[in-house]
């Protein structure tokens, strides 16, 4: 069984990075992935909070992460994570078709867009039921869909999905957004944005061809109408993808780390959208890889003198 100085799970802009850093320390690094390189942010329409790059998007920006790393050497397997287990100074590593050993981990697993929970959010799921106004935007032009939801991914899809459809129904549970105020002030420029404020879903209708109706109440009064429309895209949070792995979490399923983003686990370590954090950006993400495979590969030197095979470095 092949055994590496450091496995990272997840290929976002935080995993990348790390790969980077790790490399660059002479770590064996592997990389796995469950689905394609760059994660959430690789379907976002445009970036413009990233040093460097005043406007760029997300596909382009993850294509030179992955551009760079793989420039340097990165190794990267295409699999799920079943499990993770430590055994004395090592961690097992369950895929599909097998497994591994590493002597470190980061995990860098993000999060996926978090559900409501009401009638017709899972049923139509691909039928008017979105997550993705970049995949699935281009389907609904000059139609009437809903944006719901308050926080800059909830805003900044709902602008981009305005320049494709012919209105939007913005709704929100409170009677302001917590997105960046620069987000806000293009939002409210839109002429096709109806603003539903202190509004939430109550459930989602349709038919064999999809979406047709949505059901809204009003947390003030309590009154309730129903807007006719095809699609809802619902940006209302996350939800870690940190099951698989047995540490310290919080209610959430959010990875407990301290400040060398090492978790409750020694070697195990956790960054991005995964672990506890008050901001959850590409930047953040990068910041928090540099960290975490610096520290990765200072865990794994202090293993200098153990007995495991292959204890040398390439």
């Amino acid at each position: 069984m092949e055994l590496y100085d450091l496995v990272i799970i997840g290929g976002g802009p935080g995993g990348i990075a790390s790969a980077i850093y790790a490399i660059r320390a002479r770590m064996k690094v592997l990389m796995i992935e469950k689905a394609g390189i760059g994660g959430q942010i690789a379907v976002s329409d445009i970036i413009e909070n990233y040093p460097g790059f005043p406007s760029v998007s997300g596909p382009e920006l993850m294509q030179a992460f992955e551009d760079h790393a793989k420039g340097i050497g990165l190794e990267i397997k295409y699999a799920t994570v079943k499990k993770i287990q430590k055994t004395d100074s090592l961690f097992a590593i369950e895929i599909g078709e097998g497994s591994l050993k590493s002597k470190s981990i980061i995990m860098a697993t993000g999060a996926e867009p978090a559900r409501i929970g009401i009638p017709g959010e899972t049923e139509f799921i691909g039928r008017g039921v979105s997550t993705c106004a970049t995949c699935d935007g281009p389907f609904y032009r000059d139609k009437e869909i809903a944006v719901v939801g308050g926080g800059d991914t909830a805003v900044k899809e709902s602008i981009y999905l305005s320049k494709l459809v012919k209105k939007i129904y913005h709704i929100h549970r409170r009677g302001s957004f917590r997105a960046e105020k620069v987000l806000q002030e293009r939002v409210f420029e839109k002429d096709n944005i109806e603003f539903l404020w202190f509004h939430s879903p109550l459930e989602i209708k349709g038919d064999q061809s999809g979406v047709t109706q949505l059901v809204v109440e009003n947390s003030k009064d309590g009154s309730q109408k129903t807007i006719d429309l095809l699609g809802v895209f619902m940006f209302v949070g996350i939800v870690p993808s940190t099951s698989f792995v047995d540490c310290e979490k919080d209610d959430s399923g959010f990875i407990k780390t301290d400040e060398k983003m090492e978790s409750s686990v020694k070697g195990l370590f956790a960054i991005g959208d995964c672990r506890v954090t008050p901001l959850r950006q590409v930047a953040t993400a990068v910041g928090d890889g540099a960290i975490a495979a610096t520290k990765a590969e200072e865990y794994v030197s202090e293993l200098e003198g153990t007995s495991y095979e292959g204890k040398q470095k390439n």
